[in-house]
């Protein structure tokens, strides 16, 4: 007898963040950060809380920061933290990363996902560029 074929990955229909990205506010991403702050420090030099810091996490490998104990589903997500991964993941963490450690359901809205990227974005001594 042969194992059962492993299912599928469910890819996570979300509109795209990148067209909106040019005309982002980072300063009502900001305000969206606020959901964050209580598990994540953002500051550059900030250290890890119930979650990783935020600082320079556009471009980061996912669960790259040391001294981190990340999920293994995390760990082994491989990529890159880019624009579109981040807009899949914080409007479903669960279901875009089964198995994280990420308590948080979501952000619903692509433009307030889109404001809180760029915020994210700004959170480095070299911002990556827009798509």
């Amino acid at each position: 007898a042969t194992a059962p074929a492993p299912k599928a990955k469910k890819e996570i229909p979300v509109d795209p963040v990148g067209p909106l990205l040019a005309t982002a506010s980072i300063d009502s991403g900001k305000k969206q950060a606020r959901k964050c702050i209580a598990c994540h420090a953002v500051k550059k030099g900030g250290k890890a809380k119930l979650g990783p810091p935020l600082w320079d996490t556009v471009g980061r490998k996912p669960g790259a920061i040391g001294g981190f104990r990340y999920s293994t589903s995390m760990v082994k997500m491989g990529g890159a933290w880019d624009y579109e991964t981040l807009n899949k993941f914080l409007a479903k963490p669960k279901k875009f990363v089964p198995g994280t450690k990420m308590g948080f359901g979501g952000i619903p809205k692509v433009k307030d996902r889109a404001n809180l990227i760029a915020y994210l974005r700004s959170l480095s001594d070299q911002p990556k560029p827009l798509p």
